[in-house]
């Protein structure tokens, strides 16, 4: 099994005090790297940016992640894809399904604290995924990218991917990713995300609620 690593950056200091170098520790996997440079801002969203990563990679899974994400064991991606059993499911770190709140084994912030309210097991179906860090099979990347129009910046890009895979009966789930930190405490809504957020209701109306890390909506 070979993972694509694609990462789209805007400061290179924190790319490698993080990522990369954590990335560079793991064993007894096979992956590339795909770094998508946007410290001149080439790229208007999120959606343009992992497309163009996308359409790059070769591996049967592509990891989609931010740049302040550290890999605390050297087996964190080994570990990982012992769960990548179903070409047909998107898989994350992080997600929400419910009222409970986000569900995740990762820690998060300065303090290296739980980023979520309920730690997992096993895979766990959710609604949507965080966008820190989640992982899509090949097969189902070449046939659904991600929404340019409706996700124009740099917020929920995930989220509504999550929603337009279950529309065609593809399901989310969480992970245990025990060994994954994210340096932001991932405190980001602005204007740009409620305007997104209305767009992205708009777009997926049929869900009467729409259950994320940062809000139910």
């Amino acid at each position: 099994m070979k993972l694509s690593i694609v990462c789209v950056y805007n400061n290179k200091n924190v790319l490698d005090e993080f990522l990369l170098k954590s990335l560079f520790a793991q064993e007894n996997v096979d992956y590339e790297l795909i770094l998508i440079d946007n410290t001149k801002g080439t790229f208007l969203s999120a959606s343009q940016a992992l497309n163009s990563g996308g359409v790059q990679s070769s591996g049967d899974y592509i990891v989609f992640l931010h740049q302040d994400i550290m890999l605390t064991s050297s087996n964190t991606l080994q570990n990982i894809t012992r769960y990548l059993n179903g070409k047909d499911k998107i898989y994350g770190v992080a997600g929400a399904k419910d009222s409970t709140g986000t569900i995740t084994n990762i820690t998060h912030g300065p303090n290296f604290v739980p980023a979520g309210n309920t730690k997992v097991t096993g895979p766990t179906l959710v609604q949507t995924l965080d966008e820190c860090m989640f992982i899509v099979p090949r097969e189902i990347f070449d046939k659904l990218k991600f929404d340019e129009s409706t996700i124009d910046g740099w917020h929920l890009y995930c989220v509504d991917y999550c929603l337009s895979a279950k529309k065609v009966g593809i399901d989310s789930y969480v992970i245990p990713a025990d060994t994954v930190y994210h340096f932001s405490p991932g405190f980001s809504m602005n204007n740009s995300y409620f305007r997104i957020l209305r767009k992205l209701a708009k777009k997926h109306s049929e869900f009467p609620i729409i259950y994320t890390t940062m809000g139910i909506w």
